[in-house]
């Protein structure tokens, strides 16, 4: 399964530090999501990341630096809707909050996120909005599968359910960024890669 972290919504000291311990630990792809940051602070952040992790990173808004700094993609969302034009990223995905959403959207799209699959650990009151046998239904349907990533209270003791339901990979943010600074924030990364991997602890 793929493994996905979003960045936190707000810039913090060292952001760039945690980044690459991310890349190091073996995700995936960073989905750079900063609502309301002006595309002057986001290239910041992108100049403190080492260009050797730029074709892993995709952005939500000015998608004018997917071009600029070579990056994987672009998502689109309800800020930004539409694909950029005059230039083709590599990758573009979109955020869906329905089953139905993702059975329209992602035949023209790389992959394609799902939320809230859990309850949200970043958003108080943002609940999972399915149960059970509506994602096994999905699943049997092909409406889940390898290109749609899960998002929305994503965690380690989430990932076998996620794998029963035939996601193709995961999307973490809060269960992520909260251990950012706490002892045994590599080891607990190490962690997901492999439960993503399928791999026994």
């Amino acid at each position: 399964m793929k493994f996905i972290v979003f960045t936190s919504p707000e810039f913090f000291s060292g952001e760039d530090f945690y980044i690459r311990r991310l890349f190091y630990a073996g995700v995936d792809v960073l989905h750079l999501r900063k609502p309301g940051a002006s595309a002057a602070h986001c290239a910041a952040l992108l100049d403190a990341i080492p260009v050797q992790w730029h074709g892993r990173i995709v952005v939500h808004d000015h998608f004018g630096l997917c071009r600029d700094y070579g990056l994987m993609g672009v998502h689109l969302n309800s800020r930004n809707p539409l694909p950029p034009s005059g230039f083709v990223p590599r990758s573009v995905s979109a955020s869906c909050h329905s089953l139905a959403e993702v059975a329209r959207r992602k035949p023209g799209l790389s992959y394609v996120t799902l939320s809230p699959v859990f309850d949200s650990i970043s958003k108080q009151g943002y609940r999972s909005a399915y149960t059970d046998a509506q994602l096994r239904g999905a699943a049997s349907a092909g409406i889940i599968d390898s290109r749609v990533v899960a998002l929305g209270g994503v965690s380690l003791q989430g990932i076998p359910m996620l794998r029963d339901w035939g996601f193709g990979g995961a999307a973490f943010l809060g269960d992520v960024w909260e251990r950012a600074g706490q002892p045994g924030f590599d080891g607990y990364l190490a962690r997901l890669r492999s439960a993503l991997d399928g791999l026994p602890e």
